[in-house]
């Protein structure tokens, strides 16, 4: 028999640490997962909110640079920084961000429609900080990040057992078994995905705190601290004059050959330091880009030296990418969603292990339907305001949520709270799908709006199987309705059922 590492006093602390932990991180642990998977693909998702666009990779720079002039003479000095963003392979559209307006380019050059993705802007903002405060929300965000990082490494030490079992997987019987199998299988295989998640996440967040801290340290300033690891910015003083983009995307093309545009930044723009800044994209490297600075004429001065610094601005560089799986096309980014919302199961089913422990059942169950049911249709009751009314509010997923946590509460039992959510999920879908349809017509077949629509289509089949089922009792008042069966088949001291049966 082999010898146990760890005491059996260490496994039962680190269990019950595990499962408290995951008590007070459930619900918006659960949130920051689902919405996280979701946002994997938050270019399609914007594509298929403005789903009748004109895509296309081409663009002429002469033409920007007249577009771009434009932007800036009618900005003034006080206009700050433009954006001009580039088309690429997964958002291939032409915009600008100036003065808090955003607006699609023509071929012409001419400002066209407003982008308009608020759907998507409200998904990323609840995944990076629940759409709290900016600076409060990440990190709060962070922070669960942090406490996922225990989670797993907690789980595998409450665990002795666990990579062992890694292909022990007892489903379809809708008992706690099937949860515990669920769980700690999608645990183990995940566990290098989601300690990776983990890790980057909680980056993001603690950056600013960990950066403060250095800066203590060293007794550099803030300011010097992001020139170290941001790289320097240029200091120009010259008078105002016309922007020589084209002469700047054919120095690029002369400096980095490879280099694939994304997004070009008037910094100062209208005034004497103005300067032009090029993010462009590396192929086959991890770091999310280079940011290549130019003189408003065109003249290349240098870069950030982000593509060949030291190795830890390249990993700094990096966490973007390895935390949204943006960096290895379609794939990548399948495997990314398909883990995410492996982590997703994780969180739900962590939390049914302890709720169908408990000898009782409460109010608490149904409030748990809720979120893991209610979560998503309150995402999709703003969507529909969005394809249908042009109207996006994110008060309206809050407010959503409130009134199906509020109806779940009072339920109090959760296969009653899952079906009618379900049924109500379902109705939702079809009027997202027809409102898209109506309102785009073909282009609602379009390459990014198909990816959506199908994968829509795919969780009404889901919702419509699911709601076909009949409803199982839960493991609890299952024991308790065949013990009393038992008991009343035992009378006389005859055991009326056969070793091994059931009624």
């Amino acid at each position: 028999m082999p010898t146990q590492l760890l005491s059996p006093k260490l496994v039962k602390k680190q269990l019950a640490g595990h499962s408290w932990t995951g008590l007070m991180t459930g619900a918006l642990m659960y949130l920051i997962c689902l919405t996280g998977a979701l946002c994997v693909f938050y270019p399609e998702f914007q594509r298929w909110e403005q789903a009748d666009i004109r895509e296309s990779l081409e663009y002429d720079p002469a033409t920007l640079e007249e577009s771009l002039n434009a932007i800036v003479a009618g900005g003034g000095a006080e206009l700050g920084p433009a954006y001009l963003y580039l088309p690429h392979q997964a958002y291939p559209r032409l915009y600008f961000r100036a003065n808090e307006e955003s607006r699609f380019i023509e071929t012409d050059g001419s400002a066209g429609e407003p982008v308009a993705a608020h759907w998507t802007d409200l998904l990323i903002q609840m995944h990076v900080y629940l759409t709290l405060p900016r600076t409060w929300g990440i990190i709060l965000v962070s922070a669960l990040g942090a406490m996922l990082c225990g989670l797993i490494i907690s789980g595998f030490l409450s665990h002795p057992g666990l990579i062992r079992e890694a292909f022990k997987l007892r489903l379809g019987t809708g008992s706690r078994l099937e949860q515990v199998d669920l769980h700690n299988r999608l645990s183990v295989w995940g566990a290098p995905f989601h300690l990776l998640i983990a890790i980057t996440g909680a980056y993001f967040g603690l950056a600013l705190p960990m950066l403060a801290a250095l800066g203590a340290i060293s007794g550099m300033s803030q300011e010097e601290l992001l020139e170290e690891v941001f790289g320097e910015t240029p200091a120009l003083e010259q008078p105002v004059s016309r922007l020589g983009l084209a002469a700047a995307f054919n120095n690029l093309q002369q400096v980095d050959p490879e280099a694939e545009p994304r997004r070009v930044i008037v910094h100062n723009a209208g005034t004497p330091a103005q300067y032009i800044e090029i993010s462009a994209a590396q192929p086959g490297r991890m770091i999310g880009g280079e940011n290549y600075h130019f003189g408003p004429d065109g003249g290349y001065l240098g870069s950030a030296g982000l593509r060949d610094g030291e190795a830890g601005r390249q990993v700094v560089f990096s966490m973007f990418n390895l935390h949204t799986g943006h960096f290895g096309g379609y794939i990548v980014k399948l495997a990314y969603a398909v883990l995410g919302f492996a982590l997703t199961v994780v969180s739900v089913t962590g939390v049914n292990i302890w709720l169908r422990k408990r000898k009782k059942r409460d109010a608490i169950n149904g409030l748990w339907a809720g979120c893991v049911w209610g979560i998503p249709l309150a995402l999709m009751i703003p969507m529909i305001g969005q394809i249908a009314f042009q109207t996006m509010s994110t008060e309206l997923f809050w407010l959503s949520l409130t009134a199906l946590l509020i109806f779940s509460g009072s339920v109090r039992d959760e296969r009653r709270v899952k079906r009618h959510l379900q049924i109500a999920s379902i109705a939702t879908v079809a009027l997202l799908l027809g409102a898209h349809l109506l309102r785009f017509g073909a282009a609602a077949f379009g390459p990014a709006a198909i990816l959506i629509n199908g994968s829509l289509m795919l969780y009404l089949a889901y919702l419509v199987w699911s709601v076909a089922k009949p409803l199982r009792l839960p493991d609890s008042v299952a024991a308790n309705r065949l013990s009393r069966r038992r008991n009343r088949a035992n009378i006389g001291g005859v055991d009326q059922w056969p070793r091994g049966g059931r009624p």
